[in-house]
């Protein structure tokens, strides 16, 4: 059995899916018997897109003394919102002005939030994280979507190979809200790249598929999967609004509907994939039916809606108890199960 983790896009609702690993980590270590216990030793793969690329990589970082082991635990990982999610969302009185008239390019600082992914990341690269995973983004010049693969960076070195505070940056440069992340591979490859939510707001079909390509003989009822969103938007929009504002001050509101629309739609198909192989058990999908109690924009990081996103996380971890619950003791039982292994021995390289 090939567990999968995918966690979604959604800005600083990234708290939500935070939240939740937290409470499966504390929920391993009990099952398991073993406080050292990491989210990483219990999955195969990793998909992530934005803020759940961000997630990823935190998940997946390397040790500097121990490489085999974690750098951040999931509660590291929640850190990183909690602590500079006001800091990176911080718009200046200057860009605030010139949003007011439809003027601003990206409404935030890249700067700043380049500086946060340095202090967390460093100079370590892709092909250094601990499992095998999958990144989403979108080259705007080739007009194609790109994936930055683990395996291919170590499969095919630098001309592959990135910094993973640049995976990140390039991950969640949502249109409007950053500015296009202009990347390098270490073999100075130049990348444009533009937020992997355009396309794969929720990546857990692109992980999915990534799994049955690289395993040998493995097909879809020999997956346990588990996904995190960060919240289904029932936010409705007024048509009248809409035909009156400009172009430049209803994009936001459009990145909103077709974010949501790509997750529900990943979401459906997964449904009916694992339902077609009678392994509907095998597909978990976690995250609050109701943002109402929060702002619920990309970018809402006043330190009073964090507060509020930690609640919701906090209920949404209640709501889904038995789920957590059933979800660790299948982990814990699967790796009894299982002979430890390097994560490529089973693999074929994707190319």
């Amino acid at each position: 059995m090939k567990k999968i983790l995918s966690i979604d896009g959604g800005g600083i609702r990234g708290i939500i899916p935070g939240m939740f690993l937290v409470a499966l980590e504390d929920k391993l270590k009990k099952e398991s018997r073993n406080p050292d216990a990491a989210i990483v030793d219990y999955f195969d793969f990793f998909a992530g897109t934005s803020t759940g690329g961000i997630l990823t990589c935190l998940l997946l970082c390397p040790s500097k003394d121990h490489p085999t082991r974690p750098m951040f635990s999931a509660k590291a990982a929640l850190d990183l919102y909690l602590e500079h999610g006001n800091e990176i969302f911080k718009m200046s009185f200057f860009k605030r002005l010139r949003a007011k008239f439809g003027l601003a390019g990206e409404r935030y600082n890249s700067q700043i939030f380049e500086r946060v992914l340095e202090k967390y990341f460093g100079e370590t690269r892709l092909s250094q994280l601990i499992k095998p995973c999958i990144v989403s983004a979108y080259n705007i010049e080739l007009r194609k979507t790109h994936f930055f693969r683990q395996q291919n960076a170590i499969a095919r070195g630098n001309s592959r190979d990135f910094y993973l505070k640049d995976v990140c940056r390039a991950t969640s440069a949502a249109p409007t809200y950053f500015s296009v992340a202009e990347i390098y591979s270490l073999a100075g490859v130049r990348y444009p790249l533009l937020d992997g939510g355009v396309f794969a707001t929720n990546p857990a079909l692109s992980g999915l598929i990534e799994v049955t390509k690289a395993y040998q003989q493995t097909r879809i009822n020999d997956i346990h999967l588990v996904s995190l969103g960060t919240g289904q938007s029932k936010r409705s929009y007024d048509y009248e609004h809409f035909k009156k504002s400009s172009a430049m001050a209803i994009v936001p509101a459009i990145l909103d509907i077709m974010m949501s629309g790509v997750a529900e739609t990943s979401h459906f198909f997964l449904q009916q994939l694992f339902r077609s192989a009678g392994k509907e058990k095998n597909y978990i999908r976690i995250e609050p039916s109701s943002l109402e109690s929060i702002k619920e924009g990309l970018d809402a990081a006043s330190p009073s809606n964090i507060q509020k996103l930690v609640a919701l996380g906090d209920r949404t971890v209640s709501e889904h108890e038995h789920a957590l619950n059933d979800i660790a003791k299948f982990l814990v039982e699967e790796q009894k199960r299982t002979i430890s292994k390097l994560p490529w021995d089973f693999l074929k390289v994707a190319r």
